[in-house]
């Protein structure tokens, strides 16, 4: 299943990642084949790379955080019934930090943005890292799916809730 995917790059600077397209749809089409979820042959994510300054006032006014963070989303639905709505949500992305944490943690900028797709993309679909219980079993999926696309465990030397916080 390939998942339609409507990108908007408002940051020309994300123009340095390299085959940045590429990236993005093999990302999203791992966590669709990796979810465990029967989506709508239809279904379509909108994906947002932006800067640091435009997802600050998204976290602020969505999650309370005023500061920015690495990735933000928006499901479009309650999980249930995700095989009749095209429509999965949106996801923000923002390149400083995924930069800085891409430093931080030693590793590269494409990896990590996978990472985030990934992660953000399975919240599209109901996961969540809330309780302990769901947090082990989300990084365990992000991990497999991640193995797939030959990126390194993220979580091998960080703590969960500390990655996904940020």
């Amino acid at each position: 299943m390939s998942i339609a995917i409507d990108l908007a790059v408002e940051q020309d600077a994300w123009d340095a990642v390299p085959d940045l397209d590429g990236l993005i749809r093999r990302a999203v089409d791992a966590a669709a084949a990796g979810c465990g979820i029967t989506l709508a042959p239809e279904a379509e994510v909108s994906i947002l790379l932006c800067d640091d300054a435009a997802i600050q006032p998204l976290n602020r006014d969505w999650r309370g955080f005023d500061k920015p963070t690495n990735v933000l989303s928006f499901p479009a639905f309650s999980p249930l019934g995700l095989d009749r709505k095209p429509l999965l949500g949106d996801l923000a992305v923002a390149l400083e930090t995924v930069r800085r944490e891409a430093d931080q943690d030693n590793k590269t900028v494409p990896d990590h943005l996978s990472h985030l797709i990934v992660h953000g993309f399975l919240h599209l679909v109901g996961y969540d890292h809330e309780a302990e219980a769901e947090a082990e079993a989300m990084e365990a999926l992000e991990t497999r799916i991640l193995a797939g696309l030959g990126i390194a465990d993220p979580y091998a030397e960080t703590d969960l809730v500390e990655a996904v916080a940020r």
